[in-house]
């Protein structure tokens, strides 16, 4: 009766054994199958780790090269394609923060709208490329008035802004006709006649209770009422070489 019994604990043992064994086997089988399934050979111990460490910089990189080009669509959402200066979209959010940080530092500013007086006439007359030619030029200009601080922007159509900083109310309307003259002293040779187009300026100033919407709305207003000023002004002549 005894001998059964040690027979049936060394095959017991034996069991168990080739179970631990398997047990060992299991895991470089898989390692051997997933290494399969993603065509690379199988490694183990430091060369496993070297590969997970891999993996994680090119996930890094791609991580980065996906932010990169993000900011860079971004960007292009606020920027106007042609002058290559913010669009409205763009130029609220920079007015909005320079509003926040009037409010935290008690700053000040002066916001410009710019309305290019007739451009119509020179697209009807020249075509639309003739037309980009004068709004490039006046982008040009202004950009070239105004401090690295300030911001140009166009608002759509002929229509720019201003953002400038730290001016008082008399400083701003100087600077709006400043805008004005330049903006009358360009000139332009189309199809063999000399064009010049004026803009009229309206100012708001910016302070810790400003409101951008609001802020945009008195500008806009003051440049119409600037632009009736204007009207028996010389804005636009077409005179032949």
């Amino acid at each position: 009766m005894k001998k059964p019994k040690r027979a049936s604990a060394a095959k017991a043992k034996k069991g168990r054994k080739a179970s631990a064994s398997r047990s060992k086997a299991a895991p470089r089988r898989l390692a051997k199958r997933s290494a399969k399934i993603l065509g690379k050979p199988a490694r183990r111990g430091a060369s496993a780790a070297d590969d997970t460490r891999a993996t994680i910089r090119g996930l890094r990189s791609k991580l980065r090269e996906a932010e990169r080009r993000v900011a860079e669509l971004e960007a292009a959402a606020d920027t106007d394609f042609l002058l290559e200066i913010p669009n409205r979209r763009g130029f609220e959010r920079e007015l909005a923060r320079a509003i926040a940080y009037m409010k935290r530092y008690r700053a000040s500013g002066a916001l410009i709208v710019l309305d290019v007086d007739r451009l119509k006439p020179i697209n009807d007359s020249f075509g639309h490329a003739a037309g980009d030619e004068v709004l490039k030029a006046i982008a040009a200009t202004l950009t070239r008035q105004v401090r690295a601080s300030d911001v140009v922007g166009r608002l759509g159509g002929d229509e720019f802004a201003l953002l400038l900083w730290n001016l008082s109310e008399t400083d701003a309307k100087a600077k709006a006709a400043t805008f004005e003259q330049a903006i009358d002293e360009l000139s332009f040779a189309f199809r063999g006649q000399r064009v010049t187009a004026g803009a009229s300026a309206g100012v708001a100033l910016l302070g810790a209770q400003s409101d951008a919407g609001c802020a945009l709305e008195e500008a806009d207003a003051a440049m119409y009422v600037r632009k009736a000023h204007r009207r028996h002004e010389p804005r636009i002549r077409l005179v032949s070489n």
